[in-house]
């Protein structure tokens, strides 16, 4: 049913990258037309969304992204309306605060969308938290757990939904992964693995690098795969120690020159509940790989008691090979860009865009009072950022690991929230 213009939520979407608005994408990036604008316009179509905004912090880009997005239009039938307002003006050439000036045209219960450098997503949320919208927060959400406990009580005090943009947990096979783990008796063991090509690293050549960097490829590639196993052992398993390694040598040489790691291995022990049997995980992540047959390499092996399970995301029996584009292992379940035989958008039920889907969702139900903020975090269906307390636990731990070369514990409170010794 068509939303009133007062009933239907604005939304402003922080940041003009490519997960965004697919601007500036490297070739072969799987994110060439962008996620965030697309899903937007999408729901604009459907008559869920009213205003859609986009803040930056340089104006001049704004002509060349709406010229970009004109490829939505011409593609999709059904996607006529590409259009939006942007902060700051196309003349202004640096505007750090333009995302406040455009927070401040949105109505309490709004949407605010944050795809930035990391380590600006404290204050992006925390600025929009004070405003009364709701935040959908790319990964990681923040960087430390005092930033994490201070937005959730920011939140809380303002009865605002924010949420992780985590989407593995819509893929398919991940959902039914995690609830046949289940039934696997306590956790054993679990390895990740995520890369993608060193091209990407020109994408994050304006972040800040060196001593205060804005991230490091833990934080921003190993969240995905600690985040699914914290969500699927949250019953049975908590971890107490991590340790981190690292790669370098490819970032900070030609012609990429970026004083960053090339490759982070985090080495967790887990203590289960019950038992208090020990388990492990190692995540490894990099953005120096080799340009190979898919945009990311990605895959994981769980070990329960009982139960194992693998899953390799990257390869999903499907390749494509043409003159074009070579050859690829294609993975629509993730974003699918071609039309349906009426030229209508088609994607809408990949794992890419069902976690912004359900973002809305859940924020018009808190806007309407039929769900609670308490309600969310107990579901643990989203990744809200009460239930991702031991997410961030572990990347901070890690980022500690890496700089005193030392293992970092993990303790917890009286009510079991994580605190880094």
């Amino acid at each position: 049913t068509k939303m009133t213009n007062n009933e239907t939520p604005s939304v402003l979407m922080v940041g003009t990258g490519e997960y965004t608005t697919g601007y500036g994408a490297a070739k072969g990036s799987d994110k060439s037309v962008g996620i965030i604008t697309l899903s937007m316009f999408y729901l604009r179509s459907q008559h869920k969304i009213n205003r859609v905004v986009l803040a930056g912090t340089n104006g001049t880009k704004f002509p060349a992204i709406r010229e970009h997005v004109k490829g939505i239009s011409a593609r999709y039938v059904d996607i006529t309306d590409v259009s939006f307002e942007s902060f700051p003006a196309d003349d202004v050439k640096s505007d750090q605060e333009a995302y406040i000036k455009a927070m401040d045209t949105m109505k309490k219960g709004d949407l605010v969308t944050v795809f930035t450098p990391d380590d600006t997503h404290y204050e992006i949320t925390k600025q929009a938290v004070l405003r009364g919208l709701h935040v959908l927060v790319t990964k990681p959400a923040v960087k430390t757990l005092a930033e994490q406990n201070e937005l959730i009580a920011l939140a809380k005090a303002n009865n605002c939904f924010i949420t992780i943009e985590l989407h593995k947990r819509w893929d398919s096979a991940y959902a039914d992964a995690r609830a046949q783990a289940q039934t696997f008796g306590d956790f054993s063991y679990f390895y990740s693995f995520m890369t993608q090509p060193k091209y990407q690293l020109n994408t994050f050549k304006n972040w800040k690098w060196g001593e205060n960097a804005s991230s490091d490829i833990s934080y921003y590639l190993n969240s995905h795969h600690i985040d699914f196993l914290c969500w699927t052992v949250t019953d049975k398993a908590r971890p107490v120690k991590v340790t981190a390694m690292a790669s370098d040598g490819i970032a900070k040489s030609a012609p990429y020159e970026i004083d960053t790691l090339d490759t982070i291995t985090l080495s967790v022990q887990w203590e289960n509940f019950g038992s208090k049997n020990n388990a492990t995980s190692v995540h490894t992540a990099s953005w120096t790989s080799c340009t190979s047959d898919t945009h990311t390499q990605q895959k994981f092996q769980y070990m329960g008691h009982k139960g194992e399970i693998i899953i390799d995301q990257a390869h999903r029996g499907y390749t494509i090979a043409s003159d074009a584009g070579g050859f690829r292992s294609a993975n629509p379940f993730y974003m699918r860009y071609s039309t349906d035989p009426r030229g209508y958008f088609a994607g809408i039920h990949g794992y890419g865009i069902l976690s912004i889907f359900a973002f809305y969702e859940a924020a018009q139900a808190v806007k309407t009072g039929s769900c609670s903020l308490s309600q969310l975090d107990k579901e643990n269906y989203l990744a809200t950022l009460a239930s991702t307390l031991t997410l961030t636990a572990i990347l901070e731990a890690g980022a500690k690991s890496l700089k005193t070369g030392e293992s970092v514990k993990i303790s917890y409170d009286a009510e079991g929230r994580p605190i880094l010794i």
